[in-house]
């Protein structure tokens, strides 16, 4: 052999060294190279992406329609895209017309779920939107109208997804009644009543139904808010059962947890839904209404859309008992 082609141990190792250097640091097979050609990152300044106050005094009656507002609010209906998170799982989200229901439920329609949502009957024209874009993706879409407060309706709303979607796996408690009261005084006990049925007795009615026909690995997701940590003074029956959603869930977090069931909260700020324009605030603060958040506007749906993703998805398999905030740099959590 000639000395020429000798290589030494040395000189081995170090030609194997180079060479695993070079495959770490090279593209993985099959991957597309990130290049300065592919542009600029794609990124918005949160302060100008969506309208700021002043609004226009807008009211409506309860339960409002957010089709006849002004500004429509964004529910992702042209902006989310799905990436195949929740294929084959099946959701029934409550206050699904409009809102950050109707954002979980496109959202969850893009990222493969079949889904059943639920809304108060004089809110179909909203509705309709919703199940054609649920269908647009191809997935089922289940509509069920009916009045929350009423605990018969609540036991045949669960039937009514299992039966339509063919079993059931997601369950958000979405749905709220608001009315800005500003006295204790003025708050009939019907009008309580009506508050503490929807955002509190419902959850409780759908949940214990439910349960038998969760499997594991299902999840359940309760929209609280900023209001159960810091209380407006007029929305003394409101922020009381948003104080109790958040602790329902992690209470039932608690209880659920070792059937493999997870429960978590979303807890919003100021949002522009139908919610305000129909007795949820009085028309100077929803004239002004989200002007006091850190990017001096209210939240749009869509932009809590990917919070109800991934509590919802089996990648967040951790996550239990916690509560998600998004409300413009004020309030908590």
């Amino acid at each position: 052999m000639n000395n020429n082609d000798k290589m030494t141990r040395r000189q081995v190792v170090a030609g194997l060294g180079a060479t695993l250097a070079a495959v770490a640091v090279s593209p993985a097979l099959g991957a597309s190279p990130v290049s300065a050609a592919d542009g600029p990152a794609k990124i918005s300044d949160p302060t100008k992406l969506y309208p700021k106050p002043p609004f226009k005094s807008q009211p409506q009656p309860w339960p409002g329609l957010q089709s006849k507002m002004d500004p429509v609010p964004d529910c992702g209906e042209t902006s989310y895209k799905g990436s195949g998170r929740l294929i084959g799982r099946k959701a029934l989200i409550t206050g699904g017309d409009s809102g950050m229901g109707r954002a979980a439920a496109i959202a969850y329609a893009r990222e493969g779920a079949d889904v059943a949502i639920n809304y108060y009957p004089t809110e179909e024209q909203d509705a309709q939107e919703v199940i054609a874009l649920i269908k647009k993706e191809g997935r089922k879409a289940v509509a069920i109208p009916g009045d929350l407060r009423s605990e018969d309706f609540c036991r045949s709303l669960v039937h009514k997804a299992i039966a339509g979607l063919g079993g059931l796996d997601i369950i958000v408690n979405n749905a709220g009644r608001q009315q800005s009261i500003n006295s204790i005084a003025d708050v009939t006990t019907e009008e309580f009543d009506s508050t503490m049925k929807t955002n509190i007795y419902a959850p409780f009615w759908i949940i214990r139904e439910a349960l038998p026909h969760l499997p594991p690995g299902s999840a359940i997701i309760g929209t609280t808010s900023e209001q159960a940590y810091d209380p407006s003074p007029d929305l003394y029956a409101y922020a009381q059962t948003k104080a109790a959603t958040m602790n329902y869930v992690k209470s039932l977090a608690k209880q659920l947890g070792p059937k493999g069931i997870r429960v978590n909260g979303v807890a919003p700020g100021p949002i522009w839904t139908a919610l305000q324009i129909s007795g949820g605030a009085q028309s100077e603060k929803q004239q002004m209404f989200g002007s006091w958040t850190m990017l001096g506007r209210p939240g749009q749906p869509a932009e809590l859309a990917s919070i109800y993703v991934q509590l919802a998805a089996a990648d967040a398999s951790f996550a239990s008992g916690q509560v998600y905030g998004s409300s413009g740099g004020v309030g908590q959590p």
